[in-house]
């Protein structure tokens, strides 16, 4: 395996993650790909890999920011294990007097019981906030967690994903998004590209690895890689 940790993950992605095939998307379309983030996301080292990158990202933007940023949160299921893991590593990692990130989790709707809160964990209104996701194709999933963060009141200040899929148009619906709300483009990045982790999966392929499963021809919801 590479030693560069973005190589490391790209090849994690490649092999776990990506399947080659026919595959039905939650919007009725068809893919020639399958991805789905949470089978490296939820691996010891593809999660730890995935919270050091993203969280390097985000400190790249953070002498940037005054005040700093205190939280990083997106929508369930496919933000959960890469905010829950940046706001540990910022904690495990963050030197004095900066202060260590906060994780939060944005609910589909808003709980019918208890509070009735949509965005669970302790962030305070105003608060500077990353959002995150696992996949982007059409954005839809990471457009309502920003749309609740605003609700909340929380400052949306970056925008991160893992894997874009450069078909559904989510980069241009993101900006149409920041345009209408708070003009100019949406502050959006993300850490790969599908074409890339098509390429590293084909490559392994050259190599002679073999793959099994998912079988083709099942809608893929949105936690694999569907119209997110």
């Amino acid at each position: 395996m590479p030693s560069d940790p973005k190589h490391q993950l790209l090849e994690l992605l490649a092999r776990h993650s990506f399947r080659l095939g026919n595959f039905k998307l939650s919007s009725g379309g068809v893919s020639d790909y399958y991805i789905d983030c949470r089978l490296t996301t939820l691996s010891a080292l593809g999660g730890l890999l995935t919270a050091q990158l993203f969280l390097d990202n985000l400190m790249g933007i953070e002498p940037r920011l005054d005040p700093p940023l205190e939280a990083v949160g997106g929508m369930t299921l496919g933000a959960d294990p890469i905010a829950v893991g940046v706001a540990i590593e910022s904690a495990r990692t963050a030197a004095p007097p900066a202060r260590p990130l906060d994780a939060f989790l944005v609910r589909k709707s808003e709980k019918a019981h208890g509070t009735g809160r949509r965005i669970e964990g302790e962030v305070r209104p105003g608060a500077r906030v990353a959002i995150v996701d696992d996949v982007c194709t059409t954005a839809a999933s990471t457009i309502q967690a920003i749309e609740a963060a605003w609700e909340a009141e929380l400052d949306v200040v970056a925008v991160r994903c893992l894997v874009e899929r450069d078909e559904g148009g989510g980069r241009r619906n993101l900006d149409e998004l920041w345009h209408a709300h708070r003009g100019g483009a949406c502050p959006f990045e993300a850490l790969f590209g599908a074409q890339e982790v098509r390429a590293a999966h084909k490559e392994l392929l050259r190599q002679g690895e073999t793959f099994s499963g998912p079988a083709g021809g099942g809608p893929m919801n949105e936690g694999a890689g569907g119209a997110r």
